[in-house]
């Protein structure tokens, strides 16, 4: 790879929407989505959320997917070859920087941490450690499992080991084997689940819970959550989908793509719903436990089920490979960059990705345990943020998710919508004047700044 350009490329559309469905669906799917719901009125936040994937999540994705195309290299080379053919400054490179370091391995640091406990539970599940626990007992095992700080190190390093070596293998032998084998394998359990599930759990309720929505739910704290939800649902503003549009051929149309990316997340996330509600009903547990819904709510379900050791496996290997199809695109944008600016050969620069995200992520790690009560900004009188201890890792979570991120989409949309010339999007889309592209410029220039601008605000309230 140069820094001008990249070498390599999908070698298929199916090899190119599987990377990138597979770069959307993660934890934020199938883990953050039903909770949200759960806790936001169920039908009256799918509604509210679906329309914040069509008018901000649908014109971000299909931005970045342009601006890397366009720009053919990693988020910085793109972003500065766009702003030179538009005659602007090459200050926007930053924002790469940004996203890469910033939102992608930022994001990689505690996400992986998630995701370590997932796969953790995956050997809890198989060796029948759920068998007739209660709410209690399933509260102590989480809390006995964050207690651990080495046993949390293992799975973190674990979860980022295997994610290193998918991306230092390469694009067409690491991402897109691994895409190929992982993303009809998640659709398949998550089928299966949801098969099981209206055999075994209350699916007309959950149905009408997730599908039948009451209008006098909708509220402001909905509207804001579901927006927030469409925004990170996506794997938006952290650069991956500037760099898998470097890696797209020419011949392949954008705009469909980036729609069938939508509906595919989208899918993903209503069905993960269907698979977890059903049980959640049929059990008599609570739809609104908030985060503990995977970590306790459930294991009480499988433990109490018949097979709960069969299903609860497959479920957190579901999770497993939700949160590594994710990983690798967060992992990306990165390397690219090592590969560009450092003249490191892969194998090095994703070792040396990696290597900044665990080691931030130890932060993340001891956060729930030795260092719990430890808060690095008290001198400043912020001992809380958003009613939770300011550890180091509520404060990594909180400057990714709430700062980064939304400012991260924000500076795009003004790019593309205001820097960006109108000629070279239309050139990239092959859309003529007016019509869809009108739509999608209005919307990314006008629309989309202004709802980020609320999430940014809403987030530091």
């Amino acid at each position: 790879m140069s820094a001008s350009g990249v070498q390599e490329q999908w070698s298929s559309r199916m090899a190119f929407m599987f990377a990138a469905v597979g770069s959307a669906v993660g934890l934020g799917n199938i883990w953050r989505f039903p909770y949200m719901a759960g806790e936001n009125g169920g039908a009256a936040f799918v509604l509210v959320y679906i329309g914040f994937v069509a008018l901000i999540g649908f014109p971000v994705l299909l931005a970045e997917l342009t601006v890397g195309r366009r720009g053919g290299g990693s988020p910085m080379a793109s972003l500065i070859k766009l702003a030179r053919e538009s005659g602007k400054s090459e200050k926007w490179a930053w924002l790469g920087h940004l996203g890469a370091f910033g939102g992608g391995l930022g994001l990689l640091s505690f996400y992986s941490v998630i995701a370590g406990w997932v796969m953790a539970y995956i050997v809890k599940a198989a060796t029948a450690t759920f068998a007739g626990v209660d709410a209690a007992g399933a509260a102590e095992m989480m809390n006995s499992f964050e207690a651990s700080p080495g046993v949390m190190t293992f799975w973190h390093l674990a979860f980022i080991g295997l994610t290193v070596y998918i991306v230092g293998r390469g694009i067409k032998s690491g991402l897109e084997k691994a895409v190929i084998y992982l993303m009809p394998m998640l659709f398949l359990i998550l089928l299966v689940l949801v098969g099981y599930a209206m055999v075994a759990g209350e699916f007309a309720k959950a149905v009408s819970f997730l599908f039948t929505p009451d209008f006098s739910k909708i509220n402001g704290n909905v509207a804001l959550a579901a927006m927030g939800q469409a925004f990170f649902s996506l794997s938006v503003t952290v650069g991956t989908m500037i760099i898998y549009g470097a890696y797209l051929p020419k011949n392949i149309n954008l705009t469909q793509s980036a729609a069938m990316i939508v509906v595919a997340d989208t899918g993903v996330a209503l069905i993960a719903g269907l698979a977890i509600f059903p049980l959640v009903f049929a059990y008599g547990l609570s739809p609104d436990s908030g985060p503990t819904l995977i970590f306790i709510t459930l294991p009480i379900a499988f433990g109490q089920m018949p097979g709960g050791a069969i299903v609860g496996s497959l479920f957190f290997i579901l999770l497993t490979i939700a949160a590594i199809t994710s990983s690798i695109s967060l992992l990306e944008p990165a390397v690219s960059y090592f590969v560009d600016k450092l003249n490191m050969n892969r194998w090095r620069a994703a070792i040396m990705g990696g290597g900044i995200a665990f080691t931030v992520g130890l932060l993340t790690v001891f956060s729930s345990n030795e260092w719990k009560d430890l808060l690095p900004l008290s001198f400043l009188g912020l001992d809380t943020i958003g009613g939770v201890p300011a550890n180091f890792g509520k404060i990594i979570d909180f400057t990714v998710s709430n700062l980064i991120m939304p400012i991260g989409g924000l500076l795009l949309a003004i790019f593309v919508g205001w820097i960006v010339s109108r000629d070279s999007l239309r050139d990239e889309l092959a859309l003529p004047e007016g019509g869809i592209f009108e739509i999608w410029h209005v919307l990314i220039k006008f629309l989309v700044p202004i709802a980020l601008v609320v999430v940014l605000v809403a987030g530091l309230s």
